[in-house]
């Protein structure tokens, strides 16, 4: 081994392994705790409700979380077949109640977070192909999470709309975010 080829690969095992870390963590546990607080606290009437014909309910959603998870992850990652119906998760009108629309997600992040966890450095840099894409891996995985980020975000903004002063995720009191969620966000 050449001198200092230890120290580079130590750093890019630390690197994929706080990338695969940070990447479970905010796909298993801080988006969907967030998304279910939300749920929990919509007026009747609102997980369907679209504020007009080209924006999406919090249903849609939901289903469309679902879908994205396992068509990256669970298929694209972990070659498992997948079956989805991209289009219907956002031509849906009304559908399932949100228990059973947030066990869907539950379940398909249960079945992506073995799928992320089982990966190497190497294969962070494989090549896959979803939807058509050629991507890799590591994109694919950060993709899914930047995914989950912007509709728990819009999630958390059609909550804060319908019923206002009902969530607050964070305390800003003592002049930084402290977490009232539940996470443990321990930022690296």
């Amino acid at each position: 081994m050449r001198a200092g080829t230890g120290l580079a690969l130590e750093v890019t095992v630390s690197a994929t392994e706080i990338f695969l870390e940070r990447s479970r963590y905010y796909i298993a546990e801080e988006y969907p705790e967030k998304i279910r607080q939300c749920v929990a606290a919509l007026p009747d009437g609102e997980l369907w409700k679209r504020a007009n014909e080209s924006s999406n309910s919090i249903g849609n959603l939901l289903l469309h979380l679902a879908g994205n998870i396992r068509q990256w992850i669970v298929g694209g990652v972990g070659g498992a077949p997948v079956q989805r119906d991209r289009p219907a998760e956002f031509s849906a009108r009304d559908g399932p109640a949100a228990a059973t629309l947030l066990e869907n997600l539950e379940s398909a992040v249960r079945d992506a977070d073995p799928v992320i966890a089982r990966l190497s450095p190497q294969d962070l840099l494989r090549s896959i192909t979803i939807q058509g894409r050629e991507t890799t891996v590591l994109a694919a995985i950060y993709h899914v999470v930047e995914h989950f980020a912007m509709h728990t975000g819009q999630i958390v903004l059609l909550t804060k709309q319908r019923a206002p002063e009902v969530i607050r995720f964070y305390d800003d009191s003592v002049g930084n975010a402290t977490p009232l969620w539940g996470g443990r966000e321990g930022m690296r």
